[in-house]
């Protein structure tokens, strides 16, 4: 099964996940309307208010994506003894996979931002909040809430936005109490200091805030690997992901190979929260049982989505599955190349010593009998092209009533098999062009052939490579099976 079929199957997984969030809260409220006129008081735009709403952010957002895909868990932060406190209380029991655990700070005011938007055009932003530590009481009751919550969850979120709630004492706490329940912890990080965060398993750091806690360059794929690799040194990390915009997102896990996932976004609209969904997307599917690349592609699908929504937003399990399967059309059509296309490619593949395997046929009604052969075909390579009859070259060998499928889907059926690696369509009676082009190391053929009677079998052998011949699986045929659809 290839990685983006896995990441399908993974995303039904993702309901009944559990994770732990620990972190800051805060109320995000949005007062949108129109603009029409400026204020004959001062030059300022003048909002007509037409609507208000009231969402949970920070740590909440986090809590919020992990309930909007299906997971939940326990949820363990501070407010204020005032509205908006009461107001996250409300926001937090509707979500019914969440369970919250809010220590009071008596003397403190509940972070509160709120947009003012005008059309699709945010005109400023009000703030009311605190970046001082918590109430000794407070801090405490925050700390043995959190471990009380550890043991039975088996990923942690520490969610910190610099308002009081993560100060280093909560942050070790809590990861000691994971590593001994054996636990993986992700930080959404905030500041310069990520040496807070030693043990951490994932810290999710933004380009930015990635140059500011290194002060090195990350202009490139390869800076940001230099400076990735220097916080997990530096600070006693497990592994970095670097959300980088435009430009997708790196993980870099000590000790193995980097990996750099393009940015997923058609359009942006809204990049508010988006930090929140990659925690909770990739949190989500680590407790599901993902690996770290698989749990990382998953969440920068995720975040395309996310950054097309207006506000801070959150995403099903239903658009994400969507978008997975979405990628994976694309990715079996990537795999269509032109001949000019497929040489350089594979001269590409031989000059990081990958041996190149080559086999073809009409794949007209894809069945069991050419999945072993190309199983089989991949088993004896590094690499597989396939290729594919055209439309006419499948008529003047097949009949006028042939192909059933067009060249473009069985192209794509083709592209979509872990097993192929690409696909090139020839319009030929015989692969003999693509056979003297690409060169393969492997010819593979059904053993319903000889060797003396497979097309190309005289060139290949000619310059050193070899032909294989592939077991057959008995009773299978797109002949006979049309025949049976006709009867």
């Amino acid at each position: 099964m290839g990685e983006i079929s896995r990441l399908a199957a993974l995303v039904d997984t993702l309901s009944g996940a559990r994770v732990l969030t620990v972190g800051d809260v805060m109320l995000d409220r949005y007062v949108t309307g129109q603009v029409d006129r400026i204020s004959p008081e001062a030059p300022i735009p003048v909002l007509r208010v037409s609507g208000e709403r009231a969402m949970l952010g920070g740590a909440g957002n986090v809590a919020a994506n992990l309930a909007a895909l299906g997971g939940g868990g326990p949820f363990v932060a501070a407010i204020g003894d005032d509205g908006a406190g009461s107001e996250i209380e409300r926001l937090l029991d509707r979500l019914q996979t969440i369970t919250p655990s809010l220590a009071t700070d008596a003397g403190r005011r509940t972070t509160q931002k709120t947009r003012f938007v005008g059309g699709a055009q945010q005109l400023i932003r009000a703030d009311i909040e605190s970046d001082a530590p918590l109430s000794g009481d407070a801090l405490a009751e925050v700390l043995d809430l959190a471990r009380a919550a550890v043991d039975k969850n088996s990923v942690v979120v520490l969610s910190d936005y610099g308002k009081g709630v993560l100060t280093s004492a909560v942050i070790e706490g809590v990861i000691n109490a994971a590593h001994q329940a054996g636990a993986f912890v992700i930080v959404d990080p905030k500041g310069h200091n990520y040496a807070r965060y030693k043990g951490a398993d994932i810290v999710t750091p933004n380009k930015k805030e990635l140059h500011q806690a290194t002060n090195m360059p990350v202009a490139t794929d390869e800076d940001v690997i230099i400076a990735c690799e220097h916080l997990i040194a530096s600070c006693e990390l497990r592994g970095v992901l670097a959300t980088r915009s435009a430009e997708g997102m790196t993980l870099v896990m000590k000790g193995e190979a980097p990996r750099h996932f393009k940015a997923e976004a058609r359009e942006v609209f809204d990049v508010s929260g988006a930090g929140d969904t990659v925690v909770a997307t990739l949190a989500l599917a680590l407790a599901a049982g993902a690996n770290p690349y698989e749990a990382a592609h998953l969440a920068n699908i995720a975040a395309g989505i996310v950054v097309g929504k207006s506000g801070t937003a959150t995403l099903s399990a239903e658009e994400l599955a969507h978008a997975v399967h979405h990628q994976e059309m694309n990715q079996a059509e990537a795999k269509l190349k032109g001949l000019e296309h497929a040489e350089s490619i594979t001269a590409k593949w031989r000059e990081r010593g990958l041996k190149v395997g080559f086999t073809n046929g009409c794949f007209d009604l894809l069945h069991p009998g050419h999945i072993s052969l190309l199983a089989q075909a991949r088993s004896a390579c590094d690499r597989l092209v396939v290729g594919l009859n055209s439309d006419a070259s499948v008529s003047r060998l097949k009949g006028p009533s042939r192909p059933v499928q067009s060249e473009s889907a069985r192209a794509a059926v083709l592209g979509a098999l872990a097993a192929v690696d690409m696909v090139v369509i020839f319009n030929e009676d015989t692969p003999i062009r693509l056979i003297e082009t690409l060169r393969p190391d492997v010819l593979v053929k059904g053993a319903d052939y000889s060797i003396e009677t497979v097309v190309g079998a005289d060139i290949v052998l000619g310059y050193g490579g070899r032909v294989v011949l592939a077991d057959l699986a008995e009773g299978h045929s797109t002949t006979n099976t049309i025949k049976r659809l006709k009867s």
